[in-house]
């Protein structure tokens, strides 16, 4: 069995780390590169570092400070926030990022992801999806939350693994922030009908949620924010617990 995986999110705005609810409510969390470097150091296993307002002059600024995170931690991490074509991906490579995540770039124009794996392997691509629980069903959402495509949730990840995506990261809307757990059944359905790793994001609220994510979702990581930023849960404290439930992870 391959050992679970614990991963901090980061999300960038203005150089600055930020945590909202439910994709809105942003306060500050800290320095991206002190945090980073900090959770390397507990024991995570790997980092997400997301670039939210990627502007032309914010891209800058993050491709510099990708390189700052290359230089302060030992683990992999992936980046992501504005990928619109290949070039932003040699860059981001090139500054020390070890994968890319697309989401809306990745909706309006599916063949970015065959072109990154084909390019780069598809070890180095990441599709990340936000979808929303309505009227029954999931649907996908574009620009950090803010517009519906009306794509089915299943649909769109099977169409994403078929075209060259590495990992499938999976953020429930209706649960982001709110930290009552995880979206385990459309996990579950995810890891039932997909080969490749699905990462679980949204609804970390306690140590019990990260071992229902793996436990009921069947989730092969689990990514949170707010709950390691603010000091609710050590990475430290969780992988005991999680070792103590029986949980395969990484030393």
């Amino acid at each position: 069995m391959l050992a679970k995986r614990i991963i901090p999110c980061l999300d960038i705005k203005e150089g600055k780390t930020v945590k909202g609810i439910n994709f809105v409510n942003f306060r500050d969390a800290g320095d991206p590169v002190a945090l980073g470097k900090a959770y390397s150091e507990q024991g995570a296993d790997e980092l997400v570092y997301l670039d939210i307002t990627a502007s032309y002059e914010g891209r800058k600024t993050f491709t510099e400070l990708v390189r700052k995170v290359a230089a302060n931690v030992n683990i992999p991490f992936t980046v992501g926030g504005g990928i619109n074509e290949m070039s932003d991906v040699d860059r981001l490579l090139n500054a020390g990022a070890d994968k890319v995540s697309l989401n809306s770039s990745a909706l309006r124009n599916p063949r970015l992801i065959t072109e990154i794996a084909k390019n780069f392997g598809v070890q180095v691509c990441v599709v990340a999806i936000d979808a929303n629980f309505e009227k029954g069903n999931w649907c996908c959402y574009l620009n950090g939350g803010r517009v519906s495509t009306g794509r089915d949730l299943f649909q769109w990840a099977k169409e994403a693994q078929e075209r060259g995506a590495g990992e499938i990261l999976f953020t429930s809307m209706t649960h982001d922030g709110v930290k009552n757990g995880y979206a385990n059944s459309a996990l579950a359905q995810l890891n039932e009908m997909l080969n490749i790793p699905v990462i679980a994001s949204g609804g970390a609220g306690k140590k019990e949620h990260f071992r229902d994510a793996f436990e009921i979702g069947k989730a092969d990581a689990a990514l949170a924010a707010s709950v390691f930023h603010f000091g609710e849960i050590s990475i430290g404290e969780l992988k005991e617990y999680l070792e103590k439930e029986n949980i395969c992870i990484r030393k």
